[in-house]
């Protein structure tokens, strides 16, 4: 694993985002509240959120580290948070978005859903810190157009990580001290690495 320190600068007012979405992806490539009328989830949850899995030339993920500030202090987790209908005509361009205020980096092709396992139904459900909202975080592999210059937004995350397969599973990002923020994001991580590798191998072919 590579790992560099922050290179932090303050908000900043992103770029205007060209990018493909692969045509299995269909199902998300709409207004987040389009996606809730069409599944009858308006009343279930507060709304969508998305997850960026990045890799780089290595073969390695991009995790960001929570501000020690924050709910879930200085654990790793994925670029992401949610889907704006006020700003993000459609789930990816608020995925492109996050992934830009997070990280500075410009997603340029969003490719496969992830799960947290062969068999599992894309999408996680969970609570906001306080109880109070519920979300769906759907996470896709995206290519960007560089990896370099990683920019991180100081007030939500401190440092970043290219972590291999290994230390994603041994949970060894860094110095070690921090894991990921939940099991279930180990596991879609996880996932995303053998959903890497399939698709090596059916290129090859």
């Amino acid at each position: 694993m590579s790992q560099r320190n922050s290179n932090q600068e303050g908000a900043r007012q992103h770029p205007p985002f060209e990018f493909k979405v692969d045509e299995s992806l269909s199902a998300w490539n709409m207004p987040a509240d389009e996606w809730l009328l069409r599944h009858g989830k308006k009343s279930s949850y507060s709304g969508l959120a998305s997850g960026n899995i990045v890799f780089n030339g290595s073969g390695e993920v991009l995790v960001i580290q929570r501000a020690s500030s924050d709910s879930m202090p200085n654990r790793w987790e994925l670029p992401g948070g949610a889907v704006n209908d006020d700003e993000d005509s459609t789930f990816f361009h608020g995925a492109a978005r996050e992934l830009w205020e997070e990280t500075g980096l410009r997603a340029r092709h969003f490719t496969h859903v992830v799960t947290e396992g062969p068999g599992r139904e894309p999408g996680q459900v969970y609570p906001n810190s306080t109880g109070t909202m519920i979300w769906c975080r759907f996470s896709f592999i995206v290519d960007v157009e560089s990896c370099e210059n990683v920019t991180l937004d100081p007030t939500e995350h401190q440092n970043f990580a290219w972590a291999t397969e290994d230390e994603i599973r041994d949970q060894k990002i860094g110095d070690g001290n921090h894991s990921v923020t939940n099991q279930g994001l180990i596991s879609l991580i996880l996932e995303a690495f053998r959903v890497r590798r399939e698709k090596a191998t059916s290129a090859s072919i």
